[in-house]
């Protein structure tokens, strides 16, 4: 089992490709690029088109780890749900990195952002806001705010995006995301759910002439686990993982 496995409930790597123009919706393009990407990973053969006309490729759900593949009108996305290995969910994104330029048509001048996401899931039942209030602190004025009176913590969900290089195209984004509401709180009645953690590196803009897909999304993984090693794994997922157990 990867290292990530032990930090959440469920976690994730993501490949998200933006583009500036539309991606190829015809029927025949369509389906020779999930079949090419299902001669490589045969389990992937779920295919179905959502109600807002995405298609999705995608494994079955019950082993608890999962392939999938989706064409949106402006993004191409790739992820491996709890993968055994980090390698095996990035060869997963390199093949479709690989094949996006000659099977869609989406060239690295046409890249509007490439992101390399790595997402952590917690279950817990209760409220999730003021969990990730206490396990990573509001700081401050925002404290002082949180223990007026009676109060109740409806919503918290920290989110900060950093530059990584002069130019501010080469990005780092942490986001926690809750779902508890307020009819939840008011009731005292909570469903067992999970509180996310998503970081992401993204690249910004077309790529340089000669520069792959490929290539910025390794320097991207190479950013991306240098700071969630450096940073994110022991300021914010495992307190939110101590929280919940000294809560369960």
């Amino acid at each position: 089992m990867s290292i990530y496995g032990t930090l959440a409930d469920d976690f994730y790597i993501s490949l998200n490709l933006n583009t500036e123009m539309p991606v190829p919706t015809g029927r025949e393009t369509v389906l020779e690029f999930f079949e090419r990407v299902q001669k490589t990973y045969p389990s992937m053969r779920n295919f179905y088109t959502r109600e807002n006309g995405d298609c999705v490729l995608e494994e079955d759900k019950e082993s608890g780890q999962q392939r999938w593949l989706s064409l949106e009108p402006r993004r191409v996305s790739s992820c491996y749900v709890n993968p055994p290995e980090t390698d095996v969910a990035f060869e997963q994104h390199l093949l479709v990195l690989g094949l996006v330029p000659y099977m869609l048509s989406i060239r690295p001048l046409d890249c509007e952002a490439l992101d390399y996401m790595m997402g952590f899931d917690f279950s817990y039942r209760g409220n999730h806001d003021e969990l990730v209030a206490e396990a990573l602190g509001t700081g401050g004025a925002l404290e002082s705010i949180s223990e007026v009176g009676e109060a109740k913590v409806l919503n918290f969900e920290p989110s900060i995006t950093v530059s990584l290089d002069e130019s501010c195209r080469l990005q780092a984004r942490l986001m926690v995301e809750t779902r508890t509401n307020a009819y939840q709180v008011r009731r005292d009645d909570f469903p067992e759910d999970q509180i996310s953690v998503y970081f992401t590196c993204r690249q910004y803009g077309s790529l340089d002439p000669g520069v792959t897909f490929e290539e910025t999304l390794g320097r991207l993984r190479e950013k991306c686990e240098e700071l969630l090693h450096g940073v994110v794994i022991d300021a914010v997922l495992r307190p939110l993982a101590q929280a919940i157990s000294r809560k369960s």
